[in-house]
């Protein structure tokens, strides 16, 4: 499999260092005089580590991305084993914020898929400049990387990131594109990001969680403001990773939608859960290393766990998670709701709700306990607030409901 367009360019934004079709057959040389099977790559923002990546996929070896700051020894011990399928290309952890982490086992067939839908849907072109913002072992900067790449863009590698001077520096200097998960919109928020100030600037992209409407609304407006657009998407990384966008003009009409299914992709509602069917949905997760083995068990469907619905013009809204439930007093909640409605994340335990506020004073916590517990219609003592300097976040910025499960 070659994601690599003869036109597409990676370059340091730090050292100038700038991938080469040389680069990407050296590596291969030095991949093809070592031991077969799987390649446990812990993915850096390098250009050397994006060339193995991509040498590896040209030489049909599957590869698990990993961070490269982890002990990710455990991973070759639990998946070592030279007996894997042939359509087998790539294998993703999931992330582990409300379960066990596993590998997700993706197809060639489906990495080219979501890389051509993803590029489609953005418009993505030669002239196209993105910025590294998230890892790229977590699905969403991997696709990044991807559609661009097979479109024949360029990517600039930025690992300081956006709290910082030479970040902006390397946006300024020609960067059309950007992509940020919600913590992030919230961070650019209190930075003031001014769109104007970055001429090349063309499009922001959103994933990897809800993105609360005020937000959508404000970044959308600032775009608009230059002449820019913003995405809204959705996805997950069992579709390789992206299942929707909202077109930009879609926005103020339906605002709170993650919009319609990717180009030869279609949502269901079946049961209220979310079920999507396309070319890019994973071959099936792997939990031992036998599983490197199977073949396709999802003929091209995922039950999402989401909980949404669809409108008359097939927009997709969605509503919470299948397993982000929990009980009060015996009464169900979702906990998807509470964070929805209040600015916390909710964890259940004990026949009580906890939520966790950043920054909250006594006072506060306790006017948040009482409007959370009104809101629910049930005793304040089923509600305990915490507040926490800073909710614990995983790699790819999302809540890590387990670290909160722990500290109850």
């Amino acid at each position: 499999m070659n994601l690599l367009h003869p036109g597409a360019r990676v370059i340091d934004a730090a050292t100038g260092e700038t991938l080469t079709e040389a680069m990407v057959d050296a590596a291969a040389a030095d991949l093809a005089a070592e031991p077969g099977g799987v390649l446990f790559h812990p993915i850096a923002t390098t250009v050397p580590a994006i060339a193995r990546y991509l040498a590896a996929l040209r030489l049909g070896r599957p590869v698990v991305l990993l961070d490269p700051d982890a002990d990710n020894a455990g991973w070759a011990r639990r998946f070592a084993t030279e007996n894997v399928h042939p359509d087998l290309a790539l294998l993703l952890t999931t992330s582990g914020s409300t379960g066990n982490p596993k590998l997700v086992r993706l197809s060639r067939d489906a990495v080219l898929a979501n890389a051509g839908q993803i590029a489609d849907v953005l418009g993505i072109t030669a002239d196209d400049v993105a910025i590294t913002t998230l890892p790229l072992f977590y699905s969403y900067g991997m696709s990044v990387l991807h559609s661009h790449l097979l479109r024949g863009a360029t990517v600039v590698l930025e690992r300081t990131g956006l709290m910082q001077r030479d970040f902006w520096l390397a946006v300024a200097d020609g960067v059309t594109s950007m992509a940020f998960v919600p913590y992030q919109y919230e961070m650019l928020r209190r930075l003031r990001f001014d769109p104007a100030k970055y001429p090349a600037l063309r499009s922001l992209t959103q994933a990897g969680g809800r993105l609360r409407t005020d937000l959508v609304t404000d970044f959308a407006q600032r775009m608009a403001t230059v002449g820019g657009r913003l995405y809204v998407m959705y996805g997950q990384t069992e579709a390789g990773p992206r299942m929707a966008t909202l077109p930009p003009d879609r926005l103020a009409d339906k605002l709170g939608s993650v919009g319609v299914a990717l180009p030869g992709g279609e949502f269901a509602i079946e049961d209220d859960e979310v079920v999507y069917r396309g070319p890019n949905v994973m071959m099936g997760y792997a939990d031992t290393a036998a599983d490197l083995a199977r073949g396709d068990d999802q003929g091209g469907v995922l039950r999402t766990g989401d909980l949404g619905r669809l409108d008359d013009e097939g927009f997709l809204f969605l509503t919470g998670r299948t397993k982000r439930m929990g009980k009060v007093f015996g009464v169900r909640i979702n906990l998807d709701d509470v964070e929805k409605n209040f600015p916390v994340a909710a964890v259940a335990g004990d026949d009580r709700l906890h939520v966790f506020a950043e920054g909250v004073t006594d006072d506060e916590a306790r006017s948040l306990r009482t409007k959370i517990s009104g809101w629910l219609g049930t005793h304040h003592t089923g509600v305990v607030v915490r507040s926490v300097a800073a909710l614990p976040l995983l790699a790819n910025g999302k809540v890590d409901y387990r670290a909160l499960e722990a500290s109850l």
